[in-house]
This record gives C-alpha cells, structure tokens and sequence, in this order.
C-alpha cells in the first residue's frame, strides 16, 4: 500500500507531519539538539537500525531541517547540524515534551528540566499569544481561513469550513 503524500495536502500540519510526523525522525532531532551529532553517537543512543537512521538523516536533510558537514576524510565522516529551519523546529518539540511531561512521564518525572539561560531558571515549555503573552490552549484560539486553505484531499471538509466561515 502507498503512503499518503503528507506534504500535498493544504494544511502546515501534514506538511510539517511528511518531514517530522514519525517518532526516529523526531528523536533524532532531540538527540542532534542535545549535542549528538555524528551518526554512531545517534545510532548508539537510539538504538535504531541502521538504514532508519540514514533514511531519518537522509531525509531530514533533503527537507533542509538539517546540514550534513564532512568532519573527516579518508574515510569520509560527517557530522549533523540543525539549520535555521531545524532551530525553528526545536520550540515545537519543547511543545510535545512540555505535553508529555505532564500526561507520559510517570511516577518517576521528567527525565528532562528545561533551564532558560536568559533568567538562569528552570521552566516548562509553553505555547503564547505573540501579542499578549497569554497561553495559547484548546478553548483559546479559533481558526480562520489563511491564504493557503483550499478545498482539497486531506482537507476535504475543513477546506469548505475555512472557504465559508460562520458569520
């Protein structure tokens, strides 16, 4: 069966979700922001096969989130760097891991703090409104039609909700 193309479909969540929306790819950038960046160092801490890793690599940097950079020749090595797009990821996956903090961690807690550099304080990730600072949340926010939005596969029906809002 062919996997749904993710990245045709008018909607920044299935497009982001076709270059990051499986659990490797996202761990591997986790592990990249913490400071791992060359394959072994990935594949030892992950434990993942092999040749998922090089397609999670290969196409996280196909997408621009990440920069192969040779560190050694003879033979050829090469270390992963986050690109602007993969920095602009990383709030994101503050997001998720604030999430899983409070519904996963278990009994035992996090396994991460966050400390902000900026106050010299341990935080919690949070989503906020650019112009008020308030949280953003479920019962916060509505969705109005963008330039983007169309009627199409994979929007099917929010594409003739957001073509036609309520009044």
């Amino acid at each position: 069966m062919a996997r749904t193309d993710f990245s045709r479909i008018a909607c920044s969540i299935a497009r982001s979700a076709a270059i990051v929306g499986d659990g490797w790819a996202l761990l591997v950038v986790r592990d990249i922001t913490l400071g791992l960046h060359r394959f072994d160092e990935i594949q030892r801490d992950l434990g993942v096969a092999t040749n998922v890793l090089s397609d999670r690599l290969q196409r996280l940097t196909e997408f621009g989130v990440l920069e192969k950079r040779r560190y050694e020749q003879h033979p050829d090595r090469h270390e992963y760097l986050l690109t602007d797009k993969g920095r602009d990821l990383v709030p994101a996956l503050l997001a998720l891991m604030a999430w899983g903090d409070r519904w996963e961690s278990g009994q035992h807690g996090p396994p991460l703090v966050l400390h902000h550099n900026e106050c010299h304080h341990t935080t919690d990730a949070t989503v906020t409104c650019r112009r008020c600072g308030q949280d953003l949340t479920a019962d916060s926010v509505e969705y109005r039609p963008g330039p983007g939005g169309r009627n199409a596969p994979g929007t099917a029906l929010i594409g003739g909700l957001l073509a036609d809002p309520p009044h």
